[in-house]
């Protein structure tokens, strides 16, 4: 079973129509007076429909671009009325959102460890993140590891370590207080002796000042690339999607700080915020890889754009 198979065997499950379901209630509920009428699509009802948008955090300039865009066809189009709006909708979300491409072909090249460094911080959900995935990849039937680089909490470490024993995956910690690029060195040097298939390295998340963030961060990945010359081959940022706008900040400051190459969106399940994903997607061009839609191991979900849209659009 290939990497991500897991993952592609259970992206189809009805845990996204249900974690979507607080969103739709607030978006749809928003524009329920401007469906189904003949109305035409004027200024006010784009005001409206920006109002909706905004409610369900997809953010300003995202929500900008998508009343332009349906502006613009509105002009161009004709007979387009309100009756029409769940389809612009559609169709302009799903522009806007960033394709989850797995690059598996490149995966398969990867010598052993296939290294992701999770970056986020404290709070968003990072350490079971982690947990869920090691999970899942040894499910899969893949040799996982774990490295616990986030030595500023004692928790940190503490929780990984539970993970671990959780998910019967070895964990190499070197105690609070340790060097994270140390921890990091150990980890990627531990799982290419004993041929591990993931190594997943958990790092501190501390946004308190932006330059100690990225010299940290890039001094991981400096230790790391020189055990394994191209690791980490992922760096995925993890966001609390109930945050709302202030997952968005968070990504803006991670993006600055280090090269992200993936998103995994957690706590979308109850939340009416689910809009973010849009915004993210289109702000930062990185593909949203997971979305976490609740506590079990398997609720972390592979991301499938059009999936989501369909779901986001059910009647």
């Amino acid at each position: 079973m290939g990497l991500f198979d897991i993952f592609r065997k259970n992206k189809r499950s009805e845990a996204l129509t249900t974690g979507l379901s607080a969103t739709k209630k607030s978006l749809w509920g928003r524009l329920g007076n401007l469906l189904g009428g003949k109305r035409d699509i004027d200024e006010a009802v784009l005001e409206e429909l920006e109002e909706a948008l905004m409610l369900s955090d997809v953010g300003l300039d995202t929500t900008v671009k998508i009343i332009d865009r349906i502006r613009q066809r509105a002009r161009k189009e004709k007979d387009l009325s309100t009756e029409d709006i769940d389809r612009l909708l559609r169709e302009e979300i799903a522009t806007l959102l960033v394709r989850n491409d797995l690059r598996l072909a490149e995966v398969d090249k990867v010598g052993k460890p296939y290294v992701i460094m999770v970056v986020g911080v404290n709070g968003v959900g990072k350490t079971t993140t982690i947990g869920k995935l090691a999970y899942q990849f040894k499910q899969a039937g893949h040799k996982v590891m774990l490295g616990a680089a986030d030595t500023f909490r004692a928790a940190a470490v503490d929780q990984l370590k539970i993970w671990g024993q959780r998910t019967e995956v070895p964990v190499v910690d070197k105690g609070m207080g340790a060097d994270p690029a140390s921890v990091a060195f150990e980890a990627v040097q531990q799982a290419a002796k004993d041929q591990v298939d993931v190594l997943i390295v958990d790092t501190a998340g501390r946004l308190h000042n932006k330059k100690h963030l990225m010299d940290e961060l890039s001094k991981i990945r400096r230790t790391m690339s020189k055990v394994v010359p191209d690791a980490p081959h992922e760096v995925l940022l993890v966001l609390d999607a109930s945050t709302g706008q202030n997952a968005l900040v968070q990504a803006r400051e991670f993006t600055a700080a280090t090269e992200v190459t993936a998103l995994a969106l957690t706590k979308l399940d109850g939340t009416a915020k689910g809009g973010v994903v849009i915004g993210i997607s289109d702000q930062f061009g990185i593909p949203v890889r997971y979305i976490g839609l609740g506590e079990g191991m398997t609720d972390l979900q592979l991301f499938d754009a059009e999936e989501f849209v369909q779901r986001l659009f059910e009647k």
